[in-house]
């Protein structure tokens, strides 16, 4: 469901979005309802329209939308003579229009094109033009100022590609996204760029990590060889056959730990697999290979890793630098800012009643309660920042977690990770905790989660909790998650949980006088 609504917005020029909607839709307390996918698509601004129609508006409808067909959501593409549907796991299927009719039930799903993707495609292919522009001109300008063979040729040409691959692997370690680039880079479940790049597998150590190698490797190459290619091309050669073990390690990596594909790595391993190829098919022997070569290449490895372990250090310290100082700007630590910019609950009767999983101190004077869905890649991290809150400072701090999760929906696959994390909860509350920190903060799959933390039972009084919850969340229009609550305040979207950490005494003295005015008005 989630690749056809991907698909869907590509279409309509909104490719830029798919993720975030996947994102929205995987997490939303209905999924994988319709609704969800309307409720999401609302959440990013897009306009659509889900509604039932005669047989006889069909031919009025635009080339591509989303239909219920046979009770399964479908993408139409339609012409004049016959339509398409796509399924989410059987593939396409060519149908006439009467007997498309006859499963479908009138329902469909239309969403209103983007008028201004032009202008982005455009800009996107001005950057590709402006990256590809200088590789092209050194590559001529080298030729007509030194004497390249053929393999001299195919080296510095090789090369040059792969360090634009390699700036773009940089750029994603560096979370600097190319719009192009992070769409070959999420373009199907098992792809992942950015999985792979930030993996801690990738490291080598504090300054050195697997990304940093094809910027290295490539870019000693290209200064070799405008020094001197013929002397150059030997162990070019030899030492991309030499980094065979090295491509088949990062290849193992990705299958079988990371199981996500980085196609940067991919192809910048191609590159250097190929240069190992081409030095073996031009019959070059290591014999070959002479002092005035290793001066040349040496001279390039000296000055190229000098350079870039150092200036690689000093750009990662100044955008940490840059991101930081964006989120903790003076203004955000003025707690009458927060204070105002945090609203009052619309329904607070009932929560009271809502049994979640607590941790911390229950006489703590700020209460921290999170409403999350088991499946929401920004409830990982918010839970992973208040745990933290409670971990560092437990005398302030109590964390409540509810979960917005509909009991309705048995064909959400992760309702069953908010049973057991309650059922555990109320058996043993310590069990509990080591349960949710391997959904949240450990990210188990959710296979070997359910398997380790596996519940034969699920009373009745958790069936009753959940439904509580979601009947209170929905009561107050919570059709997202997190939702962070501080006494019995919505915390404000504009800080993250992890800067509360500055307005703890704040809330203590806030909370402190809310108890004394009740106490004089009973």
């Amino acid at each position: 469901m989630v690749h056809l609504v991907q698909k869907y917005l590509s279409i309509n020029n909104f490719a830029d979005q798919k993720f975030a909607f996947k994102d929205l839709f995987e997490s939303h307390p209905d999924f994988p309802s319709l609704f969800a996918i309307t409720d999401s698509l609302e959440s990013l601004a897009i306009e659509n329209s889900a509604l039932k129609i005669s047989n006889d508006q069909l031919f009025e409808l635009p080339d591509s939308f989303l239909a219920i067909y046979n009770k399964d959501l479908v993408l139409v593409t339609k012409s004049k003579t016959s339509i398409k549907i796509e399924f989410e796991k059987t593939g396409g299927k060519s149908l006439s229009f009467d007997d498309f009719i006859k499963g479908w039930n009138g329902i469909i799903l239309v969403i209103e094109p983007n008028p201004t993707s032009i202008g982005k495609t455009l800009k996107t292919a001005l950057k590709w033009f402006c990256y590809s522009l200088p590789v092209f001109a050194l590559l001529i300008i080298s030729i007509f100022n030194n004497n390249y063979d053929t393999s001299g040729i195919i080296f510095f040409s090789t090369s040059a590609v792969g360090l634009v691959f390699s700036i773009f692997i940089i750029k994603e370690k560096l979370g600097l996204k190319n719009e192009i680039v992070s769409q070959l880079c999420n373009r199907s479940s098992n792809v992942s760029c950015e999985s792979v790049i930030s993996s801690d597998k990738a490291k080598i150590n504090e300054w050195l990590s697997f990304s940093d190698l094809p910027i290295l490797f490539f870019g000693i190459n290209l200064t070799s060889l405008l020094l001197n290619p013929s002397y150059s091309n030997n162990i070019i050669g030899l030492l991309s056959l030499l980094s065979l073990p090295i491509i088949g390690y990062s290849i193992w990596i990705q299958k079988m730990q990371l199981k996500k594909w980085c196609l940067l790595c991919l192809a910048v391993s191609f590159l250097i697999m190929f240069q190992g190829a081409v030095w073996v098919f031009m019959k070059n022997s290591f014999v070959s290979i002479t002092f005035s070569s290793l001066f040349f290449y040496l001279f390039s490895m000296v000055l190229i890793s000098s350079f870039w372990l150092i200036q690689s250090k000093t750009l990662e310290n100044k955008i940490k630098a840059e991101n930081e100082a964006s989120k903790l700007k003076k203004f955000k630590r003025n707690y009458k800012i927060v204070n105002f910019l945090s609203n009052d609950i619309p329904v607070l009767k009932g929560l009271d009643e809502l049994k979640g999983l607590k941790f911390g101190d229950n006489n703590a004077a700020v209460d921290i309660i999170l409403i999350v869905s088991p499946k929401c890649k920004y409830c990982y991290k918010v839970f992973a920042e208040a745990f933290e809150l409670i971990t560092k400072y437990p005398e302030k701090n109590s964390l409540n977690i509810i979960f917005n999760i509909n009991p309705d929906n048995n064909d959400n696959p992760y309702k069953v990770v908010a049973e057991h994390l309650l059922e555990i909860n109320f058996l043993n509350e310590d069990l509990a905790r080591e349960a949710i920190i391997d959904w949240y903060i450990q990210e188990v799959s959710l296979k070997k989660w359910i398997e380790k933390w596996k519940v034969d039972f699920i009373s009745p009084k958790v069936c009753q909790q959940i439904e509580q919850q979601y009947n209170w969340c929905t009561a107050n229009e919570f059709n997202y998650t997190p939702v962070k609550i501080v006494n019995n305040k919505l915390f404000p979207n504009e800080y993250e949980i992890s800067e509360l950490k500055y307005f703890l005494n704040d809330y203590a003295e806030g909370k402190q006088v809310f108890e004394k005015n009740d106490l004089v008005q009973i």
